[in-house]
């Protein structure tokens, strides 16, 4: 056998060995708590907010553009929902605005 192996397996006993999934993913524990806003998340919260005060949409688009599902992966797809109710409420305001102007 080589002699470099046999000194490699003085140095690191079996006892510290880890399963290959726990030394890969070794975060898995972050993500294991609840979301906040009655565990649906601030991205799905605000966008359920927003159809009763729609400038919520805008908050949370604010969010979404800083970054802030960095913190926090599974807010992204809720941020986005965000960004996208708004631009459809701004569109839909806009033109409501020029129908009742025109």
């Amino acid at each position: 056998m080589d002699q470099n192996l046999l000194q490699d397996a003085k140095e690191h006993p079996s006892s510290s060995n880890m399963p290959p999934e726990a030394a890969e993913n070794n975060q898995l524990g972050i993500f294991d708590r609840p979301l906040p806003c009655f565990g649906c998340g601030i991205g799905w919260f605000s966008l359920l907010l927003g159809f009763v005060f729609p400038f919520m949409w805008y908050y949370a688009t604010i969010l979404y553009f800083r970054n802030h599902y960095q913190r926090d992966p599974r807010e992204r797809a809720g941020l986005a929902a965000n960004a996208i109710a708004a631009l459809i409420f701004t569109v839909a305001a806009l033109v409501a605005v020029a129908l009742i102007v025109l």
